[in-house]
């Protein structure tokens, strides 16, 4: 049984993910995962997923995949929360990664670098029916889909 995400006292983790389906990452959020690291050498990874909307006819269309613009914002906000879970004394990488499937690749990429938690910014929740159609409830699902506690931070 895994430990109840919501009850933050004692949990310390060697390996987090920081993760992000696309929105900035929030500072309350990199303030958490310096809270919940433990260890003589923590390690976080931070992860940022460039939406792609989609597929034309099966085949994928190049106005559908993420701009320059949009990629340089992901990459943007992975480098300043690098940066700062460093100046806190953390070894931290990162990267960003395009897809349509956030839930499915946030949850491989946690069980790839055998990530411990996972700490993401989110929105409040939603009815359940209203929230599987709609992307800032991606969090949510990462929540329900996980095999590892997720932790998420409303701003």
């Amino acid at each position: 049984m895994r430990p109840d995400p919501l009850t933050r006292g004692s949990e310390r983790f060697e390996r987090i993910l920081l993760a992000s389906e696309g929105r900035p990452i929030s500072d309350s959020a990199i303030q958490l995962v310096i809270e919940l690291a433990r260890g003589d050498h923590p390690s976080v990874r931070v992860l940022s997923i460039a939406r792609v909307y989609g597929v034309a006819f099966g085949l994928p269309n190049p106005g559908l995949l993420p701009n320059k613009q949009e990629w340089d914002q992901q990459r943007e906000s992975v480098r300043h929360a690098i940066g700062r879970l460093k100046r806190k004394g953390l070894e931290a990488d990162g990267h960003v990664i395009g897809t349509r499937k956030a839930t499915k690749r946030i949850c491989e990429e946690a069980d790839l670098q055998e990530c411990e938690a996972i700490v993401m910014a989110a929105d409040r929740d939603r009815n359940r029916l209203i929230g599987d159609m709609l992307w800032e409830q991606e969090p949510q699902r990462v929540r329900r889909r996980a095999k590892v506690p997720v932790y998420l931070v409303v701003d």
